[in-house]
């Protein structure tokens, strides 16, 4: 590798770490656009810089980056990579052997709607950590505010993931969709669309305070629709900032919802999400409800977030077996084809 190359590629290692860590995104983007300054560099002019310590003179660079650069360009050991790797390492205990078993990610986005990394690198990022697949499940037309997919734009997604499964094939894209669920209970895309996706993933984005009994009513319509896979992060909480609370809804009618129509619960495992909340967990559990353990990454770095899943579900001593994301591709598209 070149000297210009060693510090990108340094560059977009720290971004990976800060994504994983959950850390301040305004980190994240100083050390893209750092990444982006240095590109055009020449290793001559990369070298000098770093020899002279001059690199913060460059637009974009800033000390914690040009330390970065400098280890990379001078192939000197990368203190700041190496710490920042080891405070944003997650770590493991029930759930070791479970995240062994994990195969899949089923919620996933991508810079087709609100994510921050292309499909490809997407995937590329799952198949590193050991996936075979990953479903590819950016946001439907309402949501606005994330760029949702229009029909005719997730018409062009598939076409990309199509090419791109047949270059990186035995690994698997899943064509997908996380679907808002509306007041009422209907999905944000017909029918006819979701029938011809992999996954479905059906989520609530607006009126999350809504009274418990129109709300239960809405969850029930969503899950009971044949064509929805997963119901995604359930109760709408964030756990972080200004927070939000979780959704009112008769959890014991979901559930016992999700059991009769073969639709699996999500374990969502974004940090501020941790959906659903322990006691709810619990009881789509006792309901025999089926698991998805999901990172909802919106960063390759946020794909290795379903350990906090993993983690959670050890401790309970679930069977790996009633978890989707623990399947192989044939068995999961089956259950998909066939559980509603």
């Amino acid at each position: 590798m070149t000297a210009t190359s060693r510090a990108v590629a340094a560059l977009h290692l720290a971004v990976y770490y800060l994504d994983r860590g959950f850390e301040p995104a305004a980190k994240g983007k100083a050390f893209s656009k750092a990444a982006e300054a240095v590109a055009g560099v020449s290793d001559d002019e990369l070298t000098r810089r770093s020899q002279a310590g001059t690199l913060t003179d460059l637009d974009g660079v800033g000390p914690s980056t040009a330390s970065v650069i400098a280890a990379a360009v001078l192939e000197r050991t990368p203190e700041y990579l190496n710490k920042l790797e080891a405070r944003t390492r997650l770590a493991l205990g029930a759930g070791a052997k479970l995240l062994e078993a994990c195969r899949s990610d089923l919620h996933s986005h991508s810079t087709w709607s609100d994510g921050g990394a292309s499909v490809r690198t997407m995937a590329m990022t799952a198949r590193a950590l050991g996936r075979t697949h990953l479903a590819l499940t950016d946001h439907s037309p309402r949501l606005t505010i994330a760029h949702g997919l229009t029909p005719e734009r997730l018409a062009d997604q598939l076409v990309e993931v199509a090419a791109l499964n047949e270059e990186l094939a035995p690994f698997r894209i899943l064509t997908g969709c996380e679907v808002d669920i509306l007041a009422d209970g209907s999905l944000d895309l017909p029918d006819e669309i979701l029938s011809n996706l992999d996954v479905v993933v059906a989520s609530a984005h607006s009126k999350l305070s809504m009274p418990e009994r129109p709300m239960t009513e809405r969850i029930v319509r969503a899950v009971a629709n044949p064509h929805v896979d997963i119901l995604g992060h359930c109760t709408g909480r964030k756990l972080v900032g200004r927070g939000r609370p979780q959704s009112t809804f008769d959890a014991e009618l979901v559930f016992a919802a999700c059991a009769q129509f073969g639709t699996a619960v999500e374990v969502n495992c974004r940090p501020e999400r941790q959906d659903p909340p322990d006691e709810l967990l619990d009881l789509a559990l006792e309901w025999d409800c089926l698991i998805a353990v999901d990172s909802d990454a919106h960063a390759p770095g946020q794909l290795e977030w379903v350990a906090h899943g993993y983690e959670r579900l050890g401790r309970r001593g679930v069977d790996p077996d009633r978890i989707l994301t623990t399947w192989d591709v044939d068995r999961l598209l089956d259950w998909c084809g066939t559980s509603h």
